[in-house]
């Protein structure tokens, strides 16, 4: 078996040396490598390129949600395996996948862990794979990449930053059996259930389906989301609606902010998202059939 390790050496875990790590860990294993570290502003093509000159038979992304991102576009609709090894900040695709935050724990599933096709969803020229939204969220992940400071602490400030600044947005919905108008202060489009902080805004999302969830938060309504984090109970309707679909598109009357998978992309007026069924297959923990 060969393994062809796409590494970003500007994700979060700035402290070890991946190279090292992956060359040791497969040291004495009859597993052939190839390591791949992302010069900056690194095009999809060269990264294409690279994938189709290794002829790798599994390829793992070893970085944060948005290098995940980059080798899922590469591998949209093949058969070609996609492993991860969590080296970001907050690897929230990793955790909803139930893989080990631990490198030399993620490295030994790369083998003979369990191969599972999941959906993307399609958001206007993009793919997310995790979690995108509009509006507050969204603001609040560009003003923590401004901050010096990382981790609870740069999150805690950039979320009082936001709380004090952002506005609530005039929005449509527009689903294939109604049209939904409403104030939001966030409109998440949810491939998975949780963002990398642990908190759970889509409960019921599933990764492997023909749906993805549109979350409508009409309220600064954290503490809504955190009581069905730690009750269970269902959310207020009248603070957070949840709408299933294939397809949506969201308008808003002036541009918002707007980020997929942790990453800030500008300011937009319109999104529209669809499911791409079955794109990616991906490495999970547990036997391979």
């Amino acid at each position: 078996m060969k393994l062809l390790f796409i590494i970003n050496p500007g994700s979060g875990n700035h402290g070890i040396n991946l190279r090292e790590i992956i060359s040791a860990h497969f040291d004495a294993k009859k597993i052939e490598i190839d390591l791949f570290e992302l010069p900056k502003d690194c095009s999809i093509e060269k990264i294409k390129a690279r994938i189709g000159s290794s002829k790798a038979d599994r390829v793992v992304a070893v970085g944060g949600d948005g290098t995940l991102k980059l080798v899922a576009e590469c591998l949209l609709h093949t058969e070609t395996p996609i492993g991860i090894v969590p080296a970001g900040s907050a690897n929230g695709m990793a955790k909803e996948l139930g893989i080990p935050t631990d490198i030399e724990l993620a490295l030994s599933l790369l083998e003979g862990g369990r191969l599972q096709k999941i959906h993307v969803v399609k958001l206007n020229d993009e793919i997310c794979i995790h979690l995108s939204d509009l509006g507050f969220n969204a603001y609040l992940v560009k003003k923590f990449d401004t901050l010096p400071e990382r981790g609870m602490w740069g999150y805690a400030k950039a979320t009082w930053h936001a709380l004090w600044n952002h506005h609530r947005m005039d929005v449509q919905l527009k689903l294939k059996d109604e049209t939904i108008t409403s104030k939001a202060a966030m409109v998440a489009i949810a491939n998975a259930t949780m963002y990398g902080s642990g908190l759970k805004i889509n409960p019921d999302g599933k990764l492997d389906d023909q749906l993805f969830e549109v979350i409508l938060v009409k309220d600064y309504s954290y503490l809504e989301i955190l009581k069905i984090w730690i009750t269970k109970l269902p959310f207020n309707p009248k603070k957070i609606e949840v709408f299933q679909t294939a397809e949506v598109k969201i308008s808003s009357k002036h541009h918002a902010h707007f980020q997929i998978d942790g990453e800030y992309i500008g300011r937009v007026n319109t999104v529209e998202a669809g499911i791409l069924p079955a794109a990616i297959t991906v490495i999970l923990p547990g036997l391979s059939e």
